[in-house]
Order: structure tokens, then sequence, then C-alpha cells
């Protein structure tokens, strides 16, 4: 990576709009000292620059080298609070801090009960939005606020205030607990994939039995029927359960629906819920309710009043279209499908820094997997080799191994095999180093290890006994997970007729 994608804050200024950066020269113009501040003359400098050059910075402005980092630092500083004062950047949760700020600051002064004034319409603000950490923050300012400004009004007021921490406490401790066990779940889901044996299954069930609370789902509030929804999904995600997938996935984009101001405040749970849901349904081959869902979350994110900022638009242009590619995947329909490869990769390119590079690899194996299916197996081999010589990967174990695993086929389909047995070897000792060797892919390597020994008029007899090897483990609990990855099942099937992946995939659906 070059300098300049380092300093975080030329990567924050490069980042501002027009309008964001027309704010910032207002909101420092204020004080008429900063007119010809070194900061201000650091940020144009960096605005205009194409590339952080220190070299150039000293030169351009009078600004030492032993004051740059100050100078930084305090321009970073004065950018971000330009973006808090922006009305783009506030919602709920800002306003929320600003009157816990304002009452703080009364609290200070001595004027109590303006301060309590502003912490009642705080809580009622963060109790209604859900924002129950914010809502007992403020509570425990109301008990010191309390403690020293004591009125006949309200005699119980004391028991209210602790009785009210206690539940906010109570509700916080749980959200706590399951968001930890969703993002544990995750993180596995992330690292490994799915489960691969009986072993790995029982103990990925014993880890979640263990660190699931006990809960009354009658008791539960909005933020803490999200988390439980979404730790029973990675759950069920690494289990391959894509029943019980849909089933919360379902329930955690319908509680959106019936909290529709939560689809205001939370957008990227919103569309991460769809996300999973469309996943699931892919998984389940279900293409009717797939475009469906689809539709449904193009329109929504395309209304006006869907948020809009920079996360969400990186988040919205994944979700959609890693979705659409997938639509073409349920039916085979691969090559109707093509046209959207260099659309999608131009747009990449711009949220290149928004989207991490984990989704960026997975964007190029559905890519390959797209052409492979189409037959086109030079254009497969092309975006493979983006993700086999991408040596920082380190997330998503399974799908370097599945990369590596098509890429082996694809030269061989392309008739590019001169080095078939060094890249067998390599395919082999890296599936063992991932502890990823299991029997679909022991059959599939042995299979192609020995395709130089068949004379071509035995190859589709070849080709037919290694189907029949591979059929038993298609509804195998842990084998079939090679499956999800690659339809090897419909590529010999595609081999013994005669014709390509996508049609065998379609000729099935349609059946």
């Amino acid at each position: 990576m070059t300098k300049d994608q380092k300093d975080p804050l030329f990567v924050l200024i490069k980042s501002l709009t027009k309008s964001e950066k027309r704010q910032f020269k207002l909101y420092v113009g204020r004080l008429g000292v900063n007119a010809d501040s070194k900061f201000l003359n650091l940020f144009n400098v960096l605005d205009k620059a194409n590339t952080y050059n220190e070299k150039l910075i000293l030169s351009s402005t009078d600004i030492n080298k032993r004051q740059l980092a100050n100078v930084k630092a305090h321009l970073y500083k004065q950018v971000l609070i330009s973006l808090k004062l922006n009305p783009a950047h506030q919602n709920i949760r800002s306003q929320i801090r600003e009157q816990l700020d304002f009452a703080s600051i009364l609290y200070h002064k001595g004027l109590y009960n303006q301060g309590l004034k502003i912490l009642d319409k705080a809580k009622e603000l963060a109790i209604n939005n859900e924002e129950k950490n914010l809502a007992y923050e403020i509570v425990e300012l109301e008990k010191v606020i309390e403690s020293q400004y004591i009125t006949r009004s309200i005699s119980n007021r004391a028991d209210q205030l602790s009785i009210q921490a206690k539940e906010l406490s109570a509700a916080n401790v749980l959200t706590s607990k399951l968001s930890n066990l969703s993002l544990q779940l995750y993180g596995l889901l992330l690292k490994t994939g799915y489960v691969k044996d009986e072993e790995e299954s029982q103990q990925i069930t014993e880890y979640f039995n263990a660190r699931l609370p006990k809960y009354d789902i009658a008791d539960l509030g909005f933020r803490e029927k999200l988390w439980l929804y979404k730790a029973y999904l990675w759950y069920g995600f690494l289990m391959q359960d894509f029943l019980s997938c849909y089933k919360y996935a379902t329930k955690w984009v319908e509680l959106f629906y019936e909290h529709p101001n939560m689809i205001q405040l939370n957008p990227v749970f919103f569309l991460k819920g769809n996300n999973y849901l469309l996943e699931a349904l892919f998984f389940l081959r279900r293409k009717e309710k797939f475009d469906k869902r689809l539709a449904i979350l193009e329109e929504t994110v395309n209304d006006g009043n869907f948020p809009d900022n920079e996360n969400v638009a990186a988040l919205s242009f994944l979700y959609l279209n890693l979705n659409k590619v997938n639509a073409y995947f349920i039916d085979g329909s691969f090559s109707d499908g093509l046209f959207l490869i260099p659309k999608i990769e131009k747009e990449l390119k711009s949220f290149k820094s928004k989207i991490d590079e984990h989704h960026q690899m997975v964007f190029y194996y559905k890519f390959a997997s797209m052409h492979f299916g189409a037959g086109n197996n030079l254009e497969t081999i092309y975006y493979l080799e983006k993700i086999i010589n991408n040596k920082s990967l380190t997330m998503r174990e399974d799908l370097l191994c599945f990369s590596r695993i098509l890429s082996v086929i694809a030269h061989y389909e392309a008739g590019k095999d001169e080095h078939l047995e060094a890249d067998l070897r390599e395919t082999y000792k890296f599936l063992i180093k991932m502890n990823d060797l299991h029997e679909v892919q022991k059959e599939l390597m042995r299979f192609i290890r020995d395709l130089g020994n068949i004379y071509p008029q035995d190859l589709k007899s070849a080709f037919k006994k290694l189907l029949e090897k591979l059929k038993i483990y298609e509804d195998h609990p842990f084998e079939r997970r090679a499956f999800l990855y690659l339809d090897i099942i419909s590529w010999l099937e595609s081999k013994i007729s005669n014709t390509t992946v996508g049609q065998v995939i379609r000729n099935k659906y349609e059946a």
C-alpha cells in the first residue's frame, strides 16, 4: 500500500464532499485569526494534492518538520468537529448525546433544575428509540443531580430512578451478552466458514449453548431481539442449516418493518438483515421469493427517505450487486448475467476504500464462478488468480481453498494443463495446511491427477464413475459444504452430457 492510502488525515480530507469542504471553511472562517492559520493552509495543500507528499507540504506552507505532527492532529480534530456540526451527520444518537452534554454543563454551573428538564426529555427520546445505553447514562446523571437538588414535588423520585437504572442495566447486560455471542459466531464464520466435521459441529453447538443467555422473548425490546436473531442466524450458517437461517433472517427483517423508525436509525443493520435473508433464499434455491425480496430491498434503498451517507451507499452497492449476481446462480443462467461483471467491477473501484478486501475477493470468486458456469475458462482463471495471488487475505479460509480447486479445474478445461501436476501438488499442500482436505476434495484431486492416464474414449466413463462416488456426499451434513462453493456434480454432468454447467443447472431448476 502507498503512503497516501495510509495517512488518516489525507484519507479523511479526500473523503469530504464539496459541501463538507465548504462547511469546513465556513466553520474555520468564523474566527478571523484562522484566515491564514497553519492548519488551514495544510488543509488547502492536501485538498489539492493527488497523493500524500510530506516534502510538498513543507515547501508549500510555513510549517516546519517538528510542527507538522501537531498541525496535522489539530486539523484532523477540526475537520471532525465540522462534520459533527453538519446536519447530514446528525441523528437521534447525536441529538441525545448533545442534550446529555448540555445537561452536564448546566449541572456544573449549578443550574440543577434546568439540567433535569433537559435530561428528562433526552431520556424519553432515548427509550423511545431503543438507545438504552444512553438512557442508562442519563439516569446515572439524573441520580447525581437529584442527590444535590432535592424537591418535594416527587417524593419517590429516588425509588423511580433506582428501579429505572436497574431495568436499563439488566437490558443492557442481556444485549451485551447477545451481541458478544453474535460477534464471536460471525468471527468464526468469516475465519473458517461452515463446520467441516462432527467434532467441529459439536464444539460450535456447545459454544453457542454455553454463551446463550436465558431470556423471555416477551420481555425483549427491539435491540435485544435484533442481537438474538443475529446470534441464531450465524449459528445456522455455521451449521449449514439454511432453513433456520431463513427463519431468523426473516425475523430480523420483519423486526425493522414493525419498527420503521429503526430503519432510519439503523440502516446498516437493516441492509445486513436483508442480505442474509437473500443469502438463505439463495442456498434454498427459492428464486421466486429471492427475486421478490431483492426487488423490495432495491426499491427501499432507492427511496428518497432512505438514509444516505458514504457507509450506507457502500453497503447498498455491496449487498444489491452480490445478490444480483447470485440471482443468476439459482437457475444457472450464467451467460445472461455476464453483462453485470464489467459494470460492477467499474463501480467496485470507486468503493474500494469503503469495502473490505474480503468482500472484494467474494466478488472475484462470484465473477470466476459465473464465467465457469458459462464455459469461459480463461476468464475464470483471470479472476481466481486475483484471489490466489492475494497474500494478505486471511479471512474465509474455505474461499481460498475452493478458489484453488476451481482454478485447477478451469486450467484443465482450458487446455492449460502443462503445469497440472505442480498445480495439484500446490493445491493439495494448501488444503492440508488449511485442514480442509475432505473426501470430496480428495476424490476430485485424485481424479484430476489421473486424467493424463485416461484414454479420450474412456473419459466419459471416468466422469460417470467420479459422479457416482461424489453423489453419496451430496446430502452429507459436512461433505456437502464443497458443493456450496463449487457445484462439482453439475460440472461432471455437463462433461457427461456435453453441455455447459449453466445448462445443466438450468435443466435441474426447470425440472
